[in-house]
């Protein structure tokens, strides 16, 4: 425990901490979306065992760091004329996560602005089931993009002077706890404000698809895919996070501005379902 009488520890420890934020508010937009389907009291057990999972699937995966290095090695190779690929595990998962994800923001999309409400009435809730089954299953991804980061950050095989590797891996595990904690902190009013806002609901979902598609391109590089003889690159992660800060940036000045007028509604809001009530009632 002297490690914590160091100021390099408490440097990477918030650093991580950091980083598990950043790299959580994908997550936290997707824990948004898909439980502003439920009931108005399933939302917030939906939304903490969510992030309970991601913490818990993130320290074990830290516990079972040597499995997780060895996704990085060659499964099979692909090599035909126009493709060559050596898939590997991680990027099996990271290209699924990528194509799961790209399905279930189109077909939200598709669902708030061209469902109708009588289909909606019937099948536009999710069970608290679904909703932590398909939480659970994107923070599986979520989850190795982010220890793969720590894990880079304060390596296990060379880690910063006066850490060791228990040092290491208890700064990584505190750092995850924190970011969940904080996380689980903000999760109930950003789920709320996502709600209430239908513009920021299809901007969330528009950055899933961003999301999905960079998970395709990080997974295609790390199969080290190449199509017609041109590799496939990543996408670097601070464009991805710039353009989602600064579209929310401006539409916040959008809303800011727009505060005296109606907003559009989405079908399966509970805004329009409030709405409908109070028309029934005058009725």
């Amino acid at each position: 425990m002297d490690i914590f009488l160091q100021a390099n520890t408490w440097v990477a420890l918030l650093t991580l901490t950091f980083l598990e934020i950043i790299l959580g508010i994908d997550n936290i937009v997707f824990i948004s979306i898909i439980s502003n389907k439920l009931k108005e009291k399933d939302r917030p057990k939906a939304r903490n065992i969510g992030l309970l999972l991601a913490m818990i699937f993130r320290i074990l995966l830290l516990f079972g760091i040597t499995w997780v290095l060895k996704l990085q090695d060659v499964l099979f190779h692909i090599e035909t004329s126009w493709i060559k690929a050596g898939v590997t595990g991680q990027s099996l998962i990271i290209i699924g996560g990528g194509v799961f994800l790209l399905y279930k923001s189109v077909s939200e999309i598709h669902h708030k602005l061209e469902g109708d409400e009588e289909s909606n009435s019937k099948n536009g809730s999710s069970t608290i089931t679904q909703a932590i089954t398909q939480i659970a299953l994107l923070n599986l991804v979520f989850s190795f993009d982010s220890i793969l980061t720590a894990i880079g950050l304060v390596s296990l095989d060379n880690p910063p002077a006066g850490f060791g590797y228990f040092g290491g891996m208890l700064i990584m595990i505190i750092s995850v706890i924190i970011s969940i904690l904080i996380m689980m902190l903000f999760a109930g009013p950003v789920s709320k404000f996502v709600n209430e806002h239908p513009t920021i609901q299809i901007l969330g979902l528009s950055f899933l698809i961003l999301i999905g598609v960079m998970l395709l391109a990080e997974g295609s590089h790390l199969a080290h895919v190449s199509f017609l003889g041109n590799t496939v690159h990543s996408i670097p992660k601070g464009y991805l996070y710039f353009a989602i800060f600064f579209s929310l940036f401006v539409e916040f000045l959008n809303l800011k501005m727009k505060k005296s007028k109606n907003p559009v509604h989405l079908h399966n809001s509970t805004i329009v379902d409030e709405k409908l009530k109070d028309t029934h009632l005058m009725d």
